[in-house]
């Protein structure tokens, strides 16, 4: 029918100038072609714009955050192992150990930003790298010869606790200073993408970190995991002092003084309905942290001694950047609240497969269905804390967002050593440990129900789906 439309068109307009006859085949096409055009060429506009738009500084800190965080996740991942199979403390120990470094690492950017904003951008940025190499570096020491007066002098656990200690610095400077440079040297226009940005690379490298620290703890050894971790946020030091440029200072609120920030903490501890939520929702991170404190002590000590468990933990990171698009999509009309919610359940799902058979294939399947709850909720969350927070006092919230996810590793390292000396050692049945993981998960999901009831008037911000 086509071909038969266009033969006509052509027929008529031989006639001459007593048939002025136009082509809507023809027309239609041309104003296709000029859409295209004008497409091509906003395209072409826009990939400008993003080029003009970030400052050196904005890809200097986002490239160096991505190496922080292969070193991070790299070392993370074989932590539990370490600290279990290396130094020989106890399932309990490793735990409890695990949480309050995790907490450290997830409390301090709370009060970290002031001290950066104070001192500079670019000189916290290199101090920070410095300090988690020094403190990589004594974590992979901590087996060697010449720490051996140190380990005779005081309890391991202490020493271990006091070394872990010096890396849990560094995040806590790192992270207000990537997402303030972030925010300073990019214009408004393209500030949304570089958030994306600061994402992505975030999300890669926790799914490098743990296959590098594979291939390092394969070809050399566990202790140099740390070593190589070390070495990485060495050369970030470097990298920052010779191509990190201090940017300026935006117009934006700039990040509070510490005396501020301990203000504003009494502020926002002031405000039960929002108190009530952060402790509600740290259930949700005790059962996700699990991925690194109880899971590899429960594969290594009773389903395989050498199961390569930080290659499995770059599953996670890997559905992430695979399904959030997808996932997103998929919940866009859902109301805030109810995707928060339904992912929490999705997670807490997520360990009972550990129940139907322990083996490799089943750890996989649990920490996809564990990251397709993570990425149902976690941007409907920081969605919903900036539209809880008071008028004015946005910034000042979204600052305690990280605040469930330190009380969530602090409880779940605790809780997780004790679960799996419990079932473990004790009753020798670990897989039943995995029931009371997802019983705290179904006992969050329901607690958040009963919030939103209890405070809807308080937490109408939810009285929408997102766009």
């Amino acid at each position: 029918m086509a071909v038969l439309d266009s033969c006509v068109c052509v027929s008529l307009a031989a006639l001459g100038p007593a048939y002025p006859i136009r082509c809507p085949r023809h027309t239609m096409s041309t104003a296709r072609i000029n859409q295209a055009e004008r497409e091509h060429l906003r395209f072409k506009e826009r990939l400008l714009e993003i080029r003009r738009g970030f400052e050196p500084a904005f890809w200097v800190a986002n490239l160096t955050e991505l190496f922080e965080r292969v070193a991070y996740y790299g070392q993370a991942a074989v932590l539990a192992i370490f600290l279990h199979e290396s130094l020989h403390l106890s399932t309990e120990q490793t735990g409890t150990l695990m949480g309050v470094f995790g907490f450290a690492v997830w409390f301090l950017p709370i009060l970290g930003g002031s001290l950066a904003d104070r001192f500079g951008f670019r000189k916290s940025l290199a101090l920070a790298y410095l300090t988690l190499a020094i403190g990589y570096f004594l974590m992979g020491s901590l087996t060697a010869g010449w720490m051996a007066p140190l380990r005779q002098a005081l309890p391991l656990f202490w020493v271990v606790l006091l070394v872990l200690m010096i890396p849990a610095l560094g995040p806590s400077v790192v992270k207000p200073v990537v997402a303030g440079t972030t925010a300073r040297a990019s214009s408004e226009s393209v500030r949304s993408i570089g958030y994306s940005i600061y994402y992505t690379l975030v999300n890669i490298g926790g799914t490098l970190g743990p296959v590098v620290a594979f291939l390092v703890r394969r070809s050399l050894g566990i202790e140099n995991v740390f070593r190589v971790s070390a070495l990485f946020v060495f050369l970030m030091f470097f990298a920052t002092l010779v191509f990190y440029k201090e940017p300026g200072r935006s117009s934006e609120r700039t990040v509070p003084t510490m005396i501020a920030a301990l203000r504003n903490m009494l502020v926002v501890l002031s405000n039960l309905p929002f108190v009530v939520f952060l402790l509600i929702f740290s259930g949700f991170w005790i059962i996700f942290w699990q991925e690194f404190i109880a899971l590899p002590l429960f594969i290594r000590g009773y389903v395989d001694p050498n199961a390569k468990i930080d290659l499995l933990l770059s599953v996670d990171p890997a559905t992430v950047i695979l399904f959030q698009i997808v996932v997103s999509y998929l919940t866009r009309r859902i109301p805030t609240f109810t995707a928060m919610t339904v992912g929490i359940l999705i997670s807490s799902f997520s360990w009972l497969i550990l129940l139907l058979h322990a083996s490799t294939a089943f750890v996989i399947a649990a920490l996809f269905v564990l990251a397709l709850g993570e990425i149902t909720q976690s941007p409907r969350y920081y969605e919903y804390i900036s539209r809880l927070a008071p008028p004015g006092q946005q910034g000042t919230y979204m600052g305690y967002a990280f605040l469930p996810i330190a009380i969530g590793y602090l409880i779940g390292g605790k809780l997780g050593g004790y679960l799996v000396h419990y079932f473990g050692d004790v009753l020798h049945r670990p897989e039943q440990m995995w029931w009371v993981v997802s019983a705290i998960g179904f006992a969050t999901t329901l607690l958040m129900w009963i919030y939103n009831i209890v405070f809807k008037p308080v937490a109408a911000a939810d009285s929408s789906p997102a766009d």
